[in-house]
């Protein structure tokens, strides 16, 4: 593709050689640059891409686009066949010349953002479900993975969660290209901050809740909320959570498009209430107040907090051009992301919830769910998460304490960190540390496999916490992990198993 560079929108200070390449793709690692690729030279905590260009231009890199004048002024000299272009913001000109790249691809499709502390992953998957069921065709992007309506399509994602620019534009133009009308996407206040979603107006963006999270990133929890409040400045219509003290009401009172709100509250005259939730074998039951009626709608969800997440899910839908009677039929069949309240009943007469909340609102939660159901003892592994905020680790052992019978403290995604420092920093939340009932482990794997070990039969053990991805991300490698496997593999050795029954919905997760 021939590209003119200044029809790009991308806030050009100045161009050194040609103003036209052909261009084959964009990259933003040196290692990955191949012929004929714009490499853009972001500058991150750590490095500075600036300082990889020979490396870029090497592998075949055509276009260098940076903010450093200097730099590229005298690498230019070096190398007149290539394009230098100097920018305002290296962010803002990636996710512009990206869009422009992928011929706006995204403008092509229904586009939903959902952003929050916790539930975005489940929210996400509902209206995926959701939105194809009804007859709207629709991709998903987020931390289990990208998803056409039909399958998930293999990538390897740039982050956890969001991807960065250049991805996220190719996978909106893939969604098209398999013939889906719609995207919804999870959108992290990482995510906000650093501009990956910077020139995209959204159809509707979805405000799930908002309690302290990144601050390892965002430092304090005024930006952490300034970057959530930033995604409705870009999007038509809004869905918004207004039982959320901390954002939902305050968002709800200031944005000026179309906006649908959602609560658990019968008074708190939200456009869509549910009420008398009740949970059966099947899922949960629940009264849904809308439009001055009301609706008893039954669902394949468990939990009050999976409740808030259909209510968002028929908030976008309706914004969407659909009808409650059209919506309404389907939540019995809607498909939950694996790894959300994942209830696995077929080793020995166990309950096993697998539930990535790694957040104390969303443990809290996920606790008071699980303490409903039938059960001799409670066993629950949470973990610490070398790649989060260190601030947050104690609050997970606070919040579990005294409500099991068994605890294990393990890790999650070391990175760079000794993983016992990680388990001692989660041990300092704990009131009574030396409590006989507490373990510890320095691998999910080995948390896994001792709180299995601690189970008999009637038993519910929760494994909870932050693994994404399929793997765990140690020292900037990712190495493959998935509980299933090891639940299947410590069983089979260990108890015979019964006729498998599984059955998934979500409790919260972030990024």
């Amino acid at each position: 593709m021939v590209i003119n560079f200044t029809e790009t929108n991308m806030n050009i200070n100045h161009i050194f050689n040609s103003r036209k390449q052909e261009i084959s793709g964009i990259s933003f690692d040196s290692r990955r640059t191949q012929v004929n690729h714009a490499f853009f030279c972001l500058k991150g905590e750590v490095a500075d891409g600036h300082e990889f260009i020979d490396e870029a231009i090497k592998n075949g890199a055509v276009l260098i686009v940076g903010t450093d004048f200097s730099k590229l002024q005298e690498v230019s000299l070096r190398h007149l066949t290539a394009t230098f272009v100097v920018v305002e913001d290296d962010r803002t000109a990636l996710a512009n010349f990206s869009t422009h790249f992928y011929k706006h691809a995204h403008k092509k499709l229904k586009t939903i953002a959902v952003t929050g502390t916790n539930g975005k992953t489940t929210v996400a998957a509902f209206v995926r479900s959701l939105f194809t069921q009804c007859g709207i065709p629709t991709g998903s992007i987020g931390t289990t993975g990208i998803f056409s309506s039909r399958e998930e399509i293999v990538y390897k994602k740039s982050t956890p969660t969001t991807p960065e620019a250049p991805d996220l534009h190719k996978i909106f133009h893939d969604l098209r290209e398999r013939k889906d009308q719609a995207a919804v996407m999870e959108v992290s206040s990482i995510a906000v901050d650093q501009k990956r979603v910077e020139g995209i107006e959204f159809d509707v963006a979805i405000h799930t809740n908002l309690s302290l999270e990144h601050l390892e990133y965002h430092k304090t929890f005024e930006h952490y909320k300034m970057s959530k409040m930033k995604l409705f400045d870009q999007t038509k219509k809004a869905v918004v959570n207004i039982d959320d003290d901390h954002m939902g009401r305050e968002l709800a009172s200031s944005f000026k498009g179309d906006l649908i709100t959602y609560s658990l509250d019968r008074h708190s005259g939200a456009d869509l209430i549910a009420d008398n939730c009740h949970v059966t074998e099947e899922g949960t039951s629940f009264e849904l107040l809308a439009n001055g009626q009301s609706y008893l709608v039954r669902s394949s969800v468990y939990g009050n907090y999976n409740v808030q997440n259909l209510l968002a899910a028929i908030g976008a839908g309706l914004h969407a051009g659909l009808s409650l009677e059209t919506v309404l039929p389907n939540l019995m069949t809607i498909e939950n992301p694996k790894g959300r309240f994942q209830v696995i009943e077929e080793y020995g007469n166990r309950r096993i919830i697998i539930d990535y909340a790694h957040t104390p609102v969303a443990l809290n939660s996920l606790l008071q769910e699980v303490k409903k159901l039938p059960h001799r003892r409670l066993i629950v592994m949470i973990a610490g998460i070398g790649i989060r905020d260190f601030g947050k680790m104690p609050k997970m052992a606070e919040t579990v304490e005294g409500k099991a019978d068994e605890i294990i403290v393990t890790v999650d995604h070391p990175g760079d960190h000794d993983p016992q420092k990680v388990v001692d920093q989660v041990m300092t939340g704990f009131r009574y540390p030396d409590n006989l009932s507490i373990n510890t482990s320095l691998t999910r794997k080995e948390g896994v496999l001792k709180s299995l070990s601690l189970s008999d039969e009637g038993d519910v053990i929760i494994l909870s916490s932050g693994c994404i991805n399929g793997a765990q991300i140690v020292k900037g490698e990712y190495i493959p992990h998935s509980d299933e496997d090891i639940i299947q593999s410590y069983f089979k050795h260990h108890v015979p198993a019964k006729k498998k029954k599984i059955y998934r919905t979500e409790k919260t997760t972030t990024s």
